[in-house]
């Protein structure tokens, strides 16, 4: 009997994730598989749900709605830093990824969308966040 894939089990695929106009922002190929166990999380929710049923060789693609793939965009994640705040050393470019940190160690990616004499206007949205992704996908192994 063929074995489905169900949660708990750890998996081994390789996929190509395109945006809708057909650009595609990563992929496997060429590359080490993903290996993940199924239910854990470690991979988008809509991706994780797509393989529960699939079995070895089998392949589709899948369209994931923002809500289970990065969650929507949203405006309280706009933050303005007075720039005091920046240190000196940053390069601050629109579009520039800065790497914030709290007291605790905890580091989280910041996209520079304004830069103001009083202060640098930071996106904490995730960079695909609102966005609907396209995954091909193919069950390579199931352990």
């Amino acid at each position: 009997m063929t074995k489905v894939i169900t949660l708990g089990d750890t998996i081994a695929v390789n996929y190509t994730g395109r945006h809708e106009n057909g650009e595609v922002f990563e992929t496997t190929k060429d590359r080490m598989p993903v290996k993940f166990t199924v239910g854990l999380g470690s991979l988008i929710r809509g991706f994780e749900r797509a393989v529960i049923g699939m079995t070895v060789g089998e392949k589709k693609t899948v369209v994931i709605a923002p809500e289970d793939a990065y969650g929507p965009r949203r405006d309280e994640m706009l933050v303005d830093l007075p720039r005091g705040n920046v240190p000196a050393d940053v390069d601050l470019a629109i579009g520039a990824v800065v790497i914030l940190g709290d007291r605790d160690g905890n580091t989280m990616p910041a996209t520079i969308t304004a830069i103001e004499k009083e202060y640098v206007r930071l996106d904490l949205n995730h960079c695909m966040a609102g966005k609907t992704l396209i995954f091909d996908i193919e069950i390579l192994e199931i352990d």
